[in-house]
């Protein structure tokens, strides 16, 4: 069989490698009797998978103690309203760096809940290039910009400045692609299909201090808290995800961790020739996509 690269929004390639052990583990998975598929997610196996799972993120990511890790469902979309449910916590503004497509849809979800201040924009040049001055409201609640606005191809090659106002970050196109500094965010989310696993699993890396305060009238399931007392497992969560990705934490660490990703990432070729090219709808991501060899 020949594989390709799938250079789809998404979902995207996987290490083959982590495919095969999914493959030798579909039936049963340690000899538990029973595929990750057919678990229980409060089960002692499942618990298991979970709880290493985080762990091997934590450590790839350097993550600080102080910060949760949330497995959650509903995609980066969802996360486009839960951030202001959670965030505001009794502020009437946040601050808005916008992009491209992205940004705008998260923009237009915020303003359900808060004045929005656009604090920079690339609209001028049709979202060609990452704003590097930006206008921040000393009053707003949190900070939220696009690392990678893949849609018009724009990537910031480094982290804004917000002094003590939380930095919020989509990251779901270049999260695990490059060593980032966790502690400089708030908040990060990522969509699990551009470089983690299969889609329906949304990860969130938030602080503590900012869990806890809703906007009233937070639904149970928008809230961090719930999700975080519950150590994400409040209700059924997306548990073949969390253990696909699992595993690629894991072939990642086998395979020189993020360093060895940024390298792969920062090669550029010399010369290339398209054969073909799909059009990308504004509804979809493309990413900066860790690439097996």
């Amino acid at each position: 069989m020949t594989r390709i690269y799938n250079f789809s929004a998404g979902p995207a390639v996987l290490p083959v490698e982590v495919l095969e052990t999914a493959r030798e583990e579909m039936l049963d998975w340690h000899g538990s009797g029973m595929s990750v598929m057919e678990m229980s997610h409060r089960g002692k196996e499942f618990m298991a998978i979970a709880q290493d799972a985080e762990s091997d993120l934590r450590e790839l990511l350097s993550i600080p103690a102080n910060y949760k890790v949330l497995f959650l469902q509903g995609g980066a979309s969802a996360q486009f309203s839960m951030i202001p449910m959670n965030l505001l916590r009794g502020k009437a503004t946040a601050d808005y760096v916008n992009t491209g497509e992205w940004s705008k849809k998260a923009i237009s979800e915020a303003k359900k809940y808060c004045t929005v201040n656009i604090a920079a924009t690339s609209e001028d040049r049709k979202f060609t290039y990452a704003p590097k001055e930006l206008k921040l409201n000393p009053d707003a609640a949190y900070v939220h910009y696009t690392p990678n606005e893949t849609i018009g191809g724009v990537e910031f090659g480094w982290i804004p400045e917000t002094g003590n106002v939380p930095l919020v970050a989509d990251m779901s196109s270049n999260i695990l692609s490059r060593r980032i500094d966790v502690s400089k965010f708030g908040l990060i989310y990522a969509g699990a299909q551009k470089n983690i696993g299969p889609a329906g699993l949304t990860i969130v890396i938030v602080r503590e201090d900012l869990i806890g305060e809703t906007v009233k009238g937070t639904p149970t399931m928008l809230d961090y808290k719930t999700h975080a007392d519950n150590e994400s497992m409040y209700n059924t969560p997306p548990t073949y995800g969390i253990y696909i990705a699992g595993l690629v934490f894991k072939w990642l660490k086998d395979n020189g961790g993020i360093d060895a990703m940024e390298a792969k990432t920062s090669k550029r070729p010399s010369s290339f020739t398209i054969t073909s090219i799909r059009p990308i709808s504004t509804t979809t991501r493309s990413q900066s996509r860790i690439a097996p060899e």
